[in-house]
């Protein structure tokens, strides 16, 4: 009986139990795929976190083989022991251009730094070295080397910035650079232009003085290099030398600095072409008015102020072309003396004229023919006019002179058609004679002039070109 009724009771309680189970199986299915999606929504906001915080970047596989981020490199290598050697080593591509005028030159070169840290040491099986472009230069240290007395300089960027970093496994550090840089070059001109400009490029490092950063050439006088083609226009490159210094900054001390020095001779042709060549032609051609008649005053004149004002232009043209310096330039000695040349022939011609003028009129009060016409034809003379001459070629030509005064006192006359004129007698006795009486009629000074001058105008070259050159 007992037993009946447990049986009856369990088949009472099997359906709700039945039901229950299922009930549960139901809410926790629901509860895995609601704790599903929301992980899945967990996931997708963090993802999208990670790409919003730049700061929280993977690093890269590079700056993990070197341990970037296991170093502080705002510290230079070694801090606190004896100074970095930082090996330099430069290859000169070309030196683009030399001012004059500015005092500078360009150059484009390639920097090449060698040091050695050891925190950026890696395992190497092979042993070789990883090559770097610019982006990781920002995240080490780098020495600070600048260009002393440059004005400007950069690094180029085509197609991508001229940077190149190579480490090695053992720490041993390469970074090249090209760089183009435009520095000051003092210039001394006394010589110009059979100069010859001694320029330097000079390189130091800016915050580290010698306590801190040892900079030495790399190879010696074999770590400066130079290219075959290099060439300039105006000048020859004698040579190229690398040295080293120190120098002193009263706030900070001492510092390594090096020295790339070059020496560059002017070519001269150009100049002899442009300024010394004419000013020698000018000087020549002042002297032609020694041989021209003394009373041809408009040949005489034009021809001396031709060669001023020539010489007047040559020498604002090389002027114009240098810096305004305080000292004599070579050119301007060569330039002045030539003007001077030009200019006291101008004076001698002056002085000509007026000696001619006073001769003529004691020779003409001492004839008795201080006044009338021939008073004013003397004095205002240019050349032969066919009636007045000196006395001493009167003397010689005494047929020659009285027809002409018989020309003027019969003016209008007619004459007989077997009889030449005196006019035309006059033109055939100057045929066989214009030579000696131009000779006859120069003045002494004319005479004097046509040797003293060439003859002190060559020793000046003479001296000249000895000195200079």
């Amino acid at each position: 009986m007992v037993l009946v009724m447990k049986l009856l009771f369990l088949t009472c309680l099997w359906p709700t139990a039945v039901l229950h189970s299922s009930q549960s199986q139901h809410h926790h299915l629901h509860h895995r795929q609601q704790f599903s999606f929301l992980r899945k929504h967990n996931s997708k906001r963090e993802i999208k976190m990670r790409k919003l915080d730049s700061t929280k970047v993977r690093p890269l596989k590079s700056e993990q083989l070197l341990r970037i981020e296991d170093h502080d490199f705002a510290l230079r290598p070694g801090f606190g022991g004896s100074p970095i050697p930082v090996g330099i080593d430069v290859q000169v591509e070309s030196i683009d251009s030399i001012s004059e005028v500015d005092m500078d030159f360009t150059m484009t070169l390639y920097l090449r730094h060698y040091w050695k840290d050891e925190r950026l040491s890696f395992r190497s099986n092979k042993n070789k070295s990883m090559t770097f472009d610019g982006r990781l230069i920002k995240k080490i240290w780098v020495p600070d080397v600048f260009f002393v007395h440059s004005k400007r300089s950069f690094i180029h960027d085509t197609t991508v910035e001229n940077v190149m970093l190579r480490v090695y496994p053992d720490g041993n550090v390469l970074f090249s650079l090209r760089i183009t840089v435009s520095a000051m070059c003092f210039m001394d001109f006394s010589r110009f232009p059979l100069d010859t400009q001694n320029c330097s490029l000079e390189l130091e490092s800016y915050a580290y003085n010698e306590d801190d950063l040892m900079l030495y050439w790399k190879h010696g006088n074999k770590s400066l290099s130079t290219d075959e083609h290099i060439s300039l226009s105006q000048f020859f490159i004698e040579e190229f030398s690398a040295s080293s210094g120190l120098a002193f900054y009263s706030s900070t001390g001492w510092y390594n600095r090096l020295f790339i020095n070059f020496a560059l001779r002017r070519h001269i042709f150009f100049f002899v072409l442009q300024s010394y060549f004419p000013a020698m032609l000018m000087v020549m051609l002042s002297w032609v008015s020694f041989w021209i008649d003394r009373r041809a005053v408009p040949a005489r004149v034009s021809l001396g102020i031709t060669t001023v004002l020539t010489m007047s232009t040559i020498m604002t043209g090389v002027s114009a072309s240098m810096p305004q310096v305080s000292y004599i330039k070579a050119v301007d000695v060569y330039l002045w003396i030539s003007f001077l040349f030009v200019f006291l022939s101008v004076i001698e011609y002056a002085a000509v004229n007026y000696l001619t003028t006073i001769e003529e009129r004691k020779q003409l009060k001492k004839r008795g023919k201080a006044s009338g016409m021939y008073s004013i034809d003397a004095v205002q003379a240019m050349a032969f006019d066919g009636c007045f001459h000196d006395t001493d070629v009167d003397m010689d030509l005494t047929g020659f002179s009285d027809r002409c005064e018989e020309n003027e006192t019969r003016a209008g006359a007619a004459s007989s058609s077997n009889v030449d004129t005196p006019r035309l007698k006059r033109k055939r006795s100057l045929k066989g004679n214009v030579g000696r009486i131009i000779l006859q009629n120069n003045h002494v000074i004319d005479t004097y002039s046509r040797i003293i001058f060439p003859s002190v105008y060559i020793v000046f070259n003479f001296f000249y070109w000895g000195l200079y050159i």
